[in-house]
């Protein structure tokens, strides 16, 4: 059968990951941004002659994903708002919930279950069923399963985690055997399936992902420990290490762990932001997550540069904002990597001056 329809080597990708999620089953993508814009495409429903072009976002998200709801490239409409005014935002015209736990690059934790439950509520007032999907490309099925607290759709950036190494790009989404028929086609029609090679690679990448995770894990949170305490650091975004009620209670009862993404604000403004993923010689500075080497970035500068200054500032992206993934090397390598970066960009700018720019 004609390859953008169908693949045997995809599909082998695609049940393994509805197993790990729970789920009937999951169709894969080119790109994860190209599985978040099916997700879009199949919940607006125009082929049906119900025309709902209305989608609530949770800010922060991806910064991708921001851009693409934001910019109504593809003909919808969005209100961003908070996890608990939800509800309040959903009209008769919404065709999706959209939000990602934790978020993009604020690891932001939102307890999915409250969510679904305020639009199951809002759902009666609207008439029609509106599906909640979640990006949960930090957290991976070995954390977090949206499914089981009620998310119709369990979206994931293959390229990150699940593949883990770096080296396959793919998107896939986990959900009913309704919601995959639609899905596929969308796929079929825009032509955005997943290359056979890259669905070996990432179905690989699965076989190693509990290890993976759990390591990784460890290591990011000494990181994120040894980096609270450190009076070059503003602020740490790390789940559970902050007395936050909310962050305590959804890491027992819905994500099995806090990960292994962590981000923190130094002080020196952007600038010392800048010059520490310059430094840095073990870390690589680059995009993306989930992989075996260790990551830095500034996302106010990537990842979230599309999104509007205004709108990034209120999500929690500031100029001074670093993101790290955490990889597979030693945590004191990467310890002592950080150190020497913040150790040189503080004498490049004298330590009164980077107290005084953050004044």
């Amino acid at each position: 059968i004609y390859a953008r329809l169908h693949n045997p080597t995809v599909a082998g990708f695609e049940r393994a990951l509805a197993d790990l999620e729970g789920a009937d089953a999951a169709v894969a993508f080119a790109t994860g941004m190209a599985a978040i814009t099916a997700v879009v495409l199949a919940a607006s429903r125009p082929e049906e002659g119900v025309h709902r072009p209305h989608v609530v976002g949770v800010r922060p998200i991806y910064g991708g994903t921001d851009h693409l709801l934001s910019s109504g490239l593809l003909g919808t409409e969005v209100t961003w708002t908070e996890p608990g005014a939800v509800g309040a935002a959903i009209r008769p015209d919404t065709g999706l919930v959209l939000l990602e736990t934790p978020a993009n690059p604020t690891l932001a934790m939102v307890d999915i279950a409250a969510l679904v439950r305020e639009v199951r509520r809002a759902e009666r007032e609207v008439g029609h069923a509106v599906p909640v999907a979640v990006d949960s490309t930090f957290a991976t099925p070995v954390l977090q399963r949206p499914l089981e607290h009620g998310a119709d759709m369990a979206v994931h950036s293959a390229t990150k985690f699940l593949g883990g190494h770096g080296d396959a790009m793919g998107g896939i989404v986990a959900a009913s055997e309704a919601w995959a028929a639609r899905l596929r086609q969308v796929r079929m029609i825009t032509g955005g399936i997943l290359h056979p090679l890259a669905g070996y690679l990432l179905h690989r990448g699965l076989q190693t992902l509990p290890a993976r995770v759990r390591a990784q894990q460890e290591s990011a949170h000494a990181l994120a420990q040894w980096l609270a305490e450190d009076p070059r650091v503003l602020e740490v975004f790390y789940p559970g290490l902050r007395e936050d009620p909310l962050e305590q209670r959804l890491l027992v009862t819905q994500q099995r762990g806090p990960g292994s993404v962590l981000a923190f604000r130094v002080r020196g403004g952007p600038a010392a932001a800048l010059g520490i993923t310059e430094r840095v010689r073990l870390i690589t500075p680059a995009v993306s997550r989930g992989s075996v080497d260790t990551l830095i970035q500034a996302p106010a500068h990537l990842t979230h540069r599309v999104v509007d200054a205004e709108a990034r500032e209120a999500s929690g992206v500031p100029g001074d904002l670093l993101r790290l993934s955490v990889g597979l090397e030693a945590v004191e390598d990467l310890r002592e990597d950080l150190d020497r970066a913040m150790s040189e960009v503080e004498a490049a700018h004298g330590v009164e001056a980077l107290v005084a720019l953050t004044v």
